[in-house]
């Protein structure tokens, strides 16, 4: 049940600071996505993805930015790599 509360993106003129039961962490966030703990971990380290570092080794993530980044229609979190073309950048449906 909670999970389909988090699944729910607001409305862009409704946005309130995130709450704290709002960040998921790599497994779940690697569930909802239907990848792997590596993966999410990996999109994370290049940079493809919002992560939040509590600590050194203790990541939680946003769902609804995560979500935002990996449809692209936010540039702030995607990192290119040099003489990286957009048609070498993998979509979320090409990692699946």
């Amino acid at each position: 049940m909670r999970l389909k509360r988090l699944l729910f993106v607001q409305d862009e003129t409704d946005r309130a600071p995130a709450a704290r039961h709002d960040f998921l962490t790599a497994r779940q966030l690697a569930a909802i996505l239907q990848v792997s703990e590596t993966t999410v971990r990996r999109l994370a380290r290049e940079g493809r993805i919002p992560v939040v570092r509590i600590t050194p080794r203790l990541a939680r993530f946003h769902l609804p930015t995560v979500l935002e980044a990996l449809d692209g229609r936010s540039g702030k979190h995607a990192k290119r790599r040099p003489n990286e073309s957009d048609d070498a950048q993998l979509s979320f449906e090409d990692l699946l």
